[in-house]
């Protein structure tokens, strides 16, 4: 049987993860709270399907033209709030995401996956992306990918099962520091991704409270299929 490792040897090290402070900013006063859970949402006493088309329509109702705050549960996927982020970005005033460890949040802007490649087409220096994998983060310029311990890997793996915020910020302020008017960056996580998980990465974009090294987040989201009508045979 091998010695068991004493605590602080290289192995730890990159194993587990350096600790990281959540930043970003303050929670925003005057917003309506959308709580997700799964396909689900929920604002007061109200909940809403926004992949069935009535409520869709209600959800819609309900945050044109005010300032949303998205709280998530730890269960729920990116995949499962398309519908509901659709409606957002069509019809919300802003849309911030609650971190879940700490009072803090972030305005973002949407996009689903045609946006995105709007995005992308446009000529402008940098177009820096996070590509949130299940092994790790991938970091993404005009000018290819920046690479990691392996190079098949992603830039920033996972140590010790968990998200390396503390080395992805430091490797986002490397970059913001090569091409500095690059003022907007995008996430885009897998499907598969937590929303909880996607709030925690976004703290990897700020260097202090209230501190961001980008003026602008987007947050690329799966296009919803069409929303089924509520009488259809599809409905639930």
């Amino acid at each position: 049987m091998p010695p068991p490792r004493d605590a602080g040897t290289w192995a730890d090290a990159v194993l587990t993860p350096v600790s990281a402070p959540a930043y970003g900013d303050p929670l925003p006063e005057n917003v309506l709270r959308l709580e997700m859970s799964e396909e689900q949402v929920k604002l007061g006493a109200e909940s809403f399907a926004p992949a069935l088309s009535p409520d869709a329509a209600r959800l819609a109702e309900r945050v044109r033209g005010r300032d949303v705050l998205l709280v998530s549960d730890d269960d729920t996927f990116l995949a499962q709030v398309s519908e509901a982020l659709a409606v957002l970005q069509a019809h919300a005033a802003s849309v911030w995401l609650a971190h879940p460890d700490a009072p803090v949040a972030y305005r973002l802007v949407l996009r689903d996956e045609a946006g995105f490649r709007a995005w992308l087409a446009e000529v402008a220096p940098g177009k820096l992306r996070i590509i949130q994998r299940a092994d790790g983060f991938e970091l993404t310029t005009s000018v290819g990918k920046l690479p990691g311990p392996d190079r098949n890997g992603p830039s920033v793996p996972v140590r010790g099962g968990r998200q390396d915020i503390a080395s992805l910020r430091r490797e986002l302020t490397r970059l913001k520091g090569r091409f500095t008017t690059s003022d907007d960056l995008c996430l885009v996580p897998s499907f598969g991704t937590e929303l909880v998980q996607v709030a925690r990465a976004l703290g990897g974009t700020y260097v202090a409270p209230e501190r961001a090294l980008f003026d602008t987040l987007c947050l690329v989201y799966p296009t919803p299929a069409s929303a089924r009508d509520g009488g259809s045979p599809h409905s639930r």
